[in-house]
Order: C-alpha cells, then sequence, then structure tokens
C-alpha cells in the first residue's frame, strides 16, 4: 500500500483576518517622510505575516494536515536593491524560532514556492543575481526555524526563450553559479507552457535535483502523453532526499480554460494519477493547488472518504489500497 498525505497551499479559506502576505510595496515604502520608521512599519507587517502563518499552522494541527506551503511573500520587499542593507531577519528570529519549534513538535512538513519572477536560466545577469538573492532569503526563513533548507523550494525551469534546448543548457550553465546550500534547496516542477516532464527530469537527472511532478501541467502541455512511463525516473531523482517524493495536483477550471486552476480538485482525476503509482512508492505528498485552498483539501478528503480503494489514516492521510 501507498501512504498519501494531502497539503494546501499559504491561505486558508476558514480563518478569517489570517492572510501570512500583507504587504507594503515599494512605491508605498517611498511616499514615507521618515525611512526609519517606514522600515520598523515593514518589520510590523513581517512579523504580521509570520504570526498569521502560525495561526495557520494551529488551524493545520487541529484538522489533521501535516503538509503546508508558506507563502513566499512573509516579508515586504526584502529583497528590493533600495533596502540592501536592511537586516529584516533580527527582528523575526523570536517568532521564527518559535514557528520552527512547533513544525519541529508536530512533524510538519512545510516548503515554499517563491514567485515567477524567480529565473534561474535567464540570460540576464541582473535577473539571475535577484533571483539568488531571492532564494538566500528563503534560506534564512528555514534556518531561522531551523528546518533543514534541503528540498524545500519548488522552481519551475523559468523562461524558454522560443528555444528549448539552449534553454535548457543555460540552466545548466547558470547552475554553477548557484551557491551550494541554494542548490540543495531546490526541486524543480514541469510547467504548463515551456517545459514538459521530459525537459525537467533532463535537468533533474543532469544535475541530481528531485523533480515535483505536476500532473495537471502535464496535461496540459506535453510531447507525449504517456506520464507513466517516465515515473520510475521521477522517482530516482527523489533517492538522495531524506523527505518522501512530492507531487502538485489540480484539476483545469474548465476545457477552455483549461490551464487554470477549479476552486475544487477533481477526485476521479486525482485518482486516476494515484492508481497509477500505487505501490511504486511507501508515501507520497500530494500539495493541492486549488482556489479554495484548505477547503478544496476538506472537500477533497470528504469525496474520499466515500471511495472503497482506500483506508483513512486521518484527516488529510489515507492508504491506497
Amino acid at each position: 500500500m501507498t501512504i498519501v498525505r494531502l497539503g494546501y497551499v499559504a491561505m486558508s479559506m476558514e480563518l478569517t483576518n489570517a492572510s501570512p502576505s500583507k504587504t507594503m510595496t515599494f512605491a508605498q515604502f517611498q511616499k514615507q517622510e521618515d525611512r526609519e520608521a517606514a522600515i520598523r512599519k515593514l518589520e510590523r507587517i513581517a512579523l504580521e505575516n509570520l504570526e498569521n502563518t502560525f495561526r495557520l499552522l494551529k488551524h493545520n494541527l487541529f484538522n489533521d494536515i501535516h503538509f503546508y506551503r508558506f507563502s513566499s511573500r512573509l516579508i515586504p520587499s526584502a529583497t528590493h536593491d533600495e533596502l540592501a542593507g536592511w537586516d529584516y531577519m533580527k527582528p523575526l528570529k523570536g517568532k521564527l524560532s518559535e514557528l520552527g519549534n512547533f513544525i519541529e513538535e508536530h512533524q510538519m512538513r512545510v516548503d515554499f514556492h517563491p514567485d515567477h519572477f524567480v529565473v534561474l536560466n535567464s540570460p540576464k545577469k541582473d535577473v539571475l543575481i535577484n533571483s539568488v538573492n531571492n532564494l538566500k532569503m528563503h534560506h534564512l526563513l528555514l534556518s531561522g526555524m531551523k528546518i533543514n533548507p534541503t528540498h524545500r523550494c519548488v522552481l519551475h525551469v523559468g523562461g524558454n526563450y522560443k528555444d528549448t534546448a539552449k534553454s535548457l543548457e543555460r540552466f545548466v550553465e547558470n547552475w554553477s553559479e548557484i551557491p551550494l546550500p541554494i542548490q540543495k534547496m531546490i526541486m524543480l516542477e514541469n510547467d504548463d507552457t515551456s517545459f514538459t516532464l521530459e525537459d525537467t527530469l533532463y535537468l533533474c537527472e543532469k544535475l541530481e535535483i528531485p523533480l515535483v511532478f505536476d500532473y495537471h501541467h502535464h496535461l496540459a502541455f506535453h510531447r507525449n502523453p504517456n506520464w507513466e512511463n517516465d515515473w520510475d525516473r521521477v522517482v530516482q531523482t527523489w533517492k538522495a532526499s531524506s523527505l518522501p517524493i512530492k507531487m502538485h495536483i489540480s484539476s483545469p477550471k474548465s476545457e477552455d480554460k483549461f490551464r487554470h486552476h477549479a476552486d475544487t480538485v477533481d477526485v476521479d482525476m486525482f485518482f486516476t494519477f494515484l492508481h497509477e503509482i500505487k505501490g511504486s512508492v511507501p508515501q507520497i505528498d500530494c500539495m493541492i493547488e486549488a482556489k479554495q485552498k484548505d477547503v478544496a483539501l476538506f472537500t477533497l478528503v470528504e469525496q474520499i472518504k466515500e471511495r472503497k480503494d482506500v483506508e483513512m489514516i486521518d484527516s488529510s492521510t489515507f492508504y491506497l489500497k
């Protein structure tokens, strides 16, 4: 049997006033007459985001949810060039330590999915530098929580720039400029417009990076529809990781908006995937990428409970028979 564990992304649709992504744009920052007061405001917003993250983790604990993706917008404008020298970690140390202790105590799996502007195969040096700086912030946050950063950040390959082969090779070239601690943090995901499962596997096998398989993305964009033929290769990219294999699950909003995420997950679509991989791994962690966030998870679990091919372990985890 395979253990399947469900998680969700960043926000709760059930908790009120619990956004972990409150912000102040740099344009708003510039309008403040007192720079130091403006920085203190940024720090207060970051602390509020971390406090709301703590509320979300407690919500997850109450609902037996062991897998959660942090918001990548916990610290507003943290890596902006004009704020270089701001030690944004200093006022957050106590709260980060508290979060880390809670996560360790309850054995939760947490990670990040940095924003789309983090592009490691960019031909522009400044974009690469800014991307690495953004990833360093993620590394600092994980380290501040005393969480091992290894395999905690999911990235897309990046831009296609109208030449897939050259864009893949540029990723390899740029990889040599990425600091080793950042390299170790990365997982790669196939996307729905530029890099197929096979493209992403090429990089993951060459550079020893775990591959996070996005089933919906594959259905939207592939050269070979039979992903099952490459599943063993996907599994092998995780052989050196201490974490269970991870995948993303979402459903199309509609036929004409196939790439857009629906509010919830189509349970039959999900189990089409699960029955193909059943028994190939002891455990798989499935990150739900649906508009209704935790409510999508709760809705999916209620549908799963009605099935005869599962045995529930708790409110977000089950055996696939």
